[in-house]
């Protein structure tokens, strides 16, 4: 008679692909949960920004948190001109393409829309590895990360999307509803699954006193606009250099185009107010989130301000294109790359009208455990037999 009990199970192995600080912050819980299921195996492609000491050697976090990194995957030749992406995008395709015939993945995560997850998602597309899709269905004018993020939609099977607006854009590019799955956003996650750090030894972890009036910084290039990235930083740093009695912190911009200009001005301004500023090539995902509990606001056009801020009910001072088709909570204010425009929005967010407002602020991201949801989703359904998919009309 048969022991089934001796019977060892096959593990469906998940492989979870990274490529940036940020999109690591969101992935951290769902790898936890996959690290920690016995019927599970976690894999791990770390690729990008992390392997760059540039932008702080982040795969050392990774690592620091438990995780095994399977694969390193070294694709990032420049990311400050076009030629540099596209082959940057194309070394990738090779070196992803030898990495899963190495691990053999079940299914490949894949979260946002960066060059590095088309890259690979296109290796899994030619691989016949099933995808599986996070934070598709948005809009982002201002960047060619919007063309990438649907791209890797088309090339996906399982979506997971953060609003009931994103998932029908999905459907819309003729993706299957069945396979469209709303389960918020992974930064909400995030927060409410993280523990914070108190105010005081968050000061002594950074080396910086937070003053009484404090702003976190982050300004990414525009990518759907040449030559812009250098006259929009000075206009923003001007505003900041009016401001009294004020605070900031600084974090880097993506290796996107145009970002070592943004990071020249921020790094000059920095070193010339160093006692009122500080500048992190990566402050790590706990201390992001700790600090955004001090600030009296966010300026930039970081998606973080639009899917994380809100939660934290403070406001986000949303500057330029960048994030223009993303949807947003009452707790942001929309400005021009401009002075004029940008110190108008900082004169809003102090006023006691708006301050009033963000105590009512709803996140439009949700309320948490996106992870968790993904995570069923992935352990349990049925791993497609073929990756043929028919166009869904509407």
């Amino acid at each position: 008679m048969l022991n089934v009990k001796n019977i060892k199970m096959k593990k469906r192995k998940i492989c979870v692909f990274t490529g940036s600080r940020s999109e690591y912050g969101l992935l951290y819980w769902l790898m936890q949960n996959i690290k920690k299921d016995r019927n599970l195996k976690l894999q791990i492609i770390a690729s990008g920004m992390h392997l760059s000491s540039e932008f702080g050697s982040t795969y050392k976090e990774i690592e620091k948190d438990g995780f095994k990194i399977d694969k390193k995957v070294n694709m990032r030749l420049s990311s400050e001109n076009i030629t540099g992406v596209a082959k940057s995008t194309g070394t990738g395709l090779i070196k992803f393409a030898k990495a899963m015939a190495d691990l053999r993945p079940d299914v490949l995560i894949v979260l946002g829309d960066r060059f590095e997850a088309l890259s690979v998602a296109s290796a899994a597309l030619f691989m016949q590895i099933p995808i599986a899709h996070i934070h598709g269905g948005e809009v982002t004018v201002g960047s060619i990360d919007d063309s990438i993020r649907h791209s890797i939609s088309k090339m996906s099977w399982w979506h997971f999307v953060a609003t009931k607006e994103y998932r029908k854009r999905v459907i819309q590019l003729g993706e299957n509803p069945k396979r469209v799955f709303q389960v918020g956003g992974m930064g909400v996650d995030a927060i409410k699954k993280t523990k914070l750090i108190n105010k005081e030894n968050l000061q002594n972890k950074l080396g910086f006193k937070f003053g009484e009036k404090f702003f976190l910084v982050t300004f990414h290039p525009v990518t759907n606009e040449r030559n812009n990235a250098g006259k929009q930083i000075k206009e923003i740093l001007y505003a900041l250099s009016e401001l009294k009695n004020t605070k900031f912190i600084f974090t880097a911009p993506n290796a996107d185009l145009y970002g070592n200009i943004i990071k020249k001005h921020v790094y000059n301004f920095v070193t010339t107010n160093s006692k009122k500023c500080f500048f992190f090539k990566s402050m790590g995902r706990i201390n992001y989130l700790s600090v955004l509990q001090f600030v009296d606001g966010v300026i930039g056009n970081s998606s973080s301000g639009l899917s994380e801020a809100p939660s934290f009910k403070i406001g986000t001072i949303n500057i330029g294109d960048r994030q223009k088709g993303r949807i947003k909570a009452s707790s942001i204010i929309d400005c021009s790359p401009k002075k004029k425009s940008i110190n108008s929005a900082i004169k809003k967010l102090y006023s006691r009208k708006f301050q009033q407002k963000l105590k009512s602020t709803k996140n439009p991201y949700g309320i948490g455990n996106a992870s968790k949801k993904i995570f069923s989703i992935i352990k349990n359904k049925r791993l497609p037999k073929n990756l043929k998919k028919e166009f869904f009309d509407l």
